[in-house]
């Protein structure tokens, strides 16, 4: 019961009062693991180094002085934040073997407060994507592809080899982060949000995913990709779990010049029980093309339960959110391309053999380090900064993007409270599908939804809804002032109360555990 519960109210309350060990809280989640492995939601599972702070945990409970609703509780960590003696490698050859010595400042804040690090999850390379497929050790599968309610819902398959391919993709980039808490492998996750990577597989797995405002977490350890859009993002089962997190992980940093100077007071979220003094606005223009016609008809019906609770429901309009995800494009692969730069094969990671020359090796690093996805993305980048290109492209992108945080501001100005969204245009698709078209084309589909929340720099939250007719998960989207984390939560926690999303049933999954990945490196255990 403790395992597939709740972070705050059933874990930590079953470590406290006894009824469970961090030790053996610690164990089934390991175990959980091992018997889920084919779902490749992680790359590596640091076994021995969990194990033992579970047992320093132990001996903490047993003192009567845990260090707070954290000690013991088991943790996953995305494979883009830097950890100390455990492998960090962002899913590409350039980082594999790459040991940090030192750890992100939000993975020390959660081992400070006790928590065990179960392993680093998977994820696109470098972040880039939003399938979770384009890593090197190979794609995520969704937890919900593997459920009684998709199983009930698909269409029989003749074939076993039909059946083996009809998975579904856990969105990305955190989709390792996501699969993990959906598949109960840990209760809370750390993901990256850059354009919606927290966000758009918490969607698709069925999970609660928190992009915080920017400037609000520290990002030092967080191997970069877009430096003034990536956020730490927070994934767990419920919007309060998300909150403790936020209050553990939120604050000043000396070391990231980003975050906010003043000191963040964690909060506990209340039962919201009169919504009449709300106004949610619902802006028009994320009608977007390609969106389903059920996901439309849920957001509808959405609207319709803040309103019929005595919440003012209004239409309101971001006239330059067409604009945005091609705005997103040129910044984020300018960044890229400058980020990209340190990866040459001198200070860390791979390095190639080739000797001809400096120039040779070079190129022959990255060549070999980096898949195309990675290789696209410095070269439009690269072009976008070239002198002749830098006024047209960059600097008229930037002014673009302050005016997208324009229509923000005078929305939320206006006196609307909260912005009620979709997060994803459809639910998750199959893999095969998936692949049909290249990483740039799904990226631009999945992330218009979500991206402009980054480029504004405004919290935004991924609610679990409903099942789609395919029996697959679907989530609402609801953006927040800058700040006003409280605010945004306590809504979210409304919506979910009244929503009541049903809890993965995930069906016997052993016949899957081998072979399903013999030509991949699957989790490695250390």
């Amino acid at each position: 019961a403790a395992l597939r519960g709740g972070l705050r109210f059933q874990a930590s309350a079953a470590l406290r009062e006894g009824r469970v060990a961090p030790t053996e809280l610690c164990q089934r989640c390991l175990a959980l693991i091992k018997s889920t492995r084919f779902l490749n939601a992680y790359i590596t599972v640091a076994e021995q180094t969990a194990l033992k702070q579970a047992e320093e945990s132990e001996k903490r409970y047993r003192r009567g002085q845990p260090l707070g609703v954290l000690d013991g509780i088991p943790i996953a960590v995305k494979d883009n934040f830097n950890t100390a003696g455990i492998e960090t490698t962002c899913a590409s050859n350039m980082l594999k073997g790459y040991i940090s010595p030192y750890n992100a400042t939000v993975v020390q804040k959660l081992l400070d407060q006790g928590a065990v690090l179960l392993g680093k999850t998977n994820l696109d390379e470098f972040a880039m994507g939003s399938g979770s497929t384009d890593g090197v050790f190979g794609p995520v599968r969704n937890p919900w592809s593997y459920s009684r309610q998709y199983k009930e819902k698909s269409i029989p398959k003749s074939c076993s080899e039909d059946e083996e391919s009809d998975w579904v993709i856990t969105g990305g980039s955190s989709g390792g982060s996501a699969a993990a808490v959906s598949s109960f492998t840990c209760f809370a996750a750390l993901g990256s949000d850059t354009g919606g990577s927290t966000r758009n597989p918490a969607a698709h797995c069925g999970v609660v995913g928190l992009k915080p405002t920017y400037g609000l977490i520290s990002r030092h350890g967080l191997i970069p990709l877009v430096n003034s859009m990536d956020v730490p993002g927070i994934l767990t089962r419920s919007v309060d779990d998300a909150a403790v997190v936020l209050g553990l992980l939120a604050g000043h940093d000396p070391k990231d010049s980003t975050t906010i100077q003043d000191n963040f007071k964690p909060f506990e979220l209340p039962n919201l029980t009169d919504v009449s003094k709300l106004s949610i606005g619902i802006p028009k223009e994320y009608r977007a093309p390609g969106l389903s016609s059920e996901i439309l008809a849920l957001w509808s019906k959405a609207a319709d339960l803040f309103k019929n609770a005595g919440a003012k429901v209004i239409e309101v309009s971001l006239p330059h959110t067409c604009y945005s995800i091609v705005c997103y494009h040129v910044l984020c692969t300018a960044e890229v391309a400058s980020n990209m730069a340190r990866f040459d094969g001198l200070e860390y990671g791979h390095r190639s053999d080739m000797n001809k020359s400096t120039e040779s090796m070079y190129a022959a690093t990255r060549r070999e380090g980096f898949n195309d996805v990675v290789r696209g993305r410095i070269l439009s980048g690269n072009y976008f900064l070239l002198k002749q290109n830098y006024e047209n492209y960059f600097i008229k992108a930037q002014k673009v993007r302050r005016l997208i945080a324009n229509d923000f501001a005078k929305v939320f100005k206006s006196g609307v409270d909260i912005l009620l969204t979709p997060t994803t245009l459809s639910d998750a698709v199959p893999y095969m599908e998936f692949i049909k078209e290249d990483n740039r084309t799904r990226s631009a589909q999945d992330d218009i939804l979500t991206q402009a929340a980054n480029m504004a720099g405004l919290p935004a939250i991924n609610v679990p809804t409903a099942l789609s007719e395919r029996g697959l998960p679907v989530g609402l989207q609801f953006i927040g002032r800058s700040f006003q984390e409280k605010q945004l939560l306590t809504v979210a926690k409304w919506f979910e109360k009244q929503v009541k999303f049903p809890m993965i049933q995930l069906e016997e999954v052993k016949r899957h555990d081998h072979n399903v990945f013999q030509h991949q490196k699957s989790a490695s255990f250390s």
